[in-house]
């Protein structure tokens, strides 16, 4: 980041409007490409990750005055991110008939999706990461792909380092499972 974090803090405390826009801007920059990729994991499809992208900012923005500090300011950013996701999906559940609709048709947007371009195996990892449930997804890919260590999970998602743990195990077996029934 190109300021110290305590110095874009007190910017949005203390700044001029154009300084707190200035201030959010390199937020927006600094920040953009990893919240994409937690939200992508989540909601798999690229243009629904860019419109909660949008909004995650958009929420951000209007409640930058509300920040007090006692977290990082990738941690509010990513917490606002997760719980904009977590909405979408749960809204786009209640439009749905099924759960298993709703997973088939993750799986086959992800096919379709210009922006995926692996293999049959990373696919298939795919479509059984989409059939998790939201919470074991978003520990599952934090753990396999972010390699984020579960004392940082906690922080960023306020549980409990044994229930991620846990959430994290499931995930795998129920992954493990999925593999076992496609052979």
């Amino acid at each position: 980041m190109l300021f110290p974090e305590s110095e874009i803090i007190s910017i949005f405390q203390d700044g001029t409007d154009s300084e707190k826009r200035q201030a959010f801007e390199l937020l927006v920059h600094e920040y953009s490409q990893k919240l994409y990729w937690v939200i992508r994991q989540l909601v798999l499809d690229h243009d629904d990750t860019n419109d909660i992208l949008q909004n995650t900012f958009i929420k951000a923005w209007t409640n930058i005055n509300s920040f007090m500090g006692y977290s990082r300011l990738y941690t509010w950013l990513f917490r606002i991110a997760v719980n904009e996701s977590l909405s979408f999906i749960n809204r786009r559940q209640q439009t749905a008939p099924m759960d298993s609709d709703v997973q088939h048709s993750m799986a086959e947007r992800l096919e379709s999706d210009p922006y995926f371009d692996g293999n049959e195996t990373e696919r298939q990892l795919q479509e059984a990461i989409a059939t998790l449930p939201d919470k074991q997804r978003l520990v599952f890919n934090l753990k396999y792909f972010d390699e984020m260590k579960y004392e940082d999970m906690s922080q960023l998602l306020g549980t409990s380092v044994g229930a991620l743990k846990a959430s994290f195990h499931l995930a795998v077996r129920k992954i493990e499972a999925y593999f076992n029934n496609i052979d």
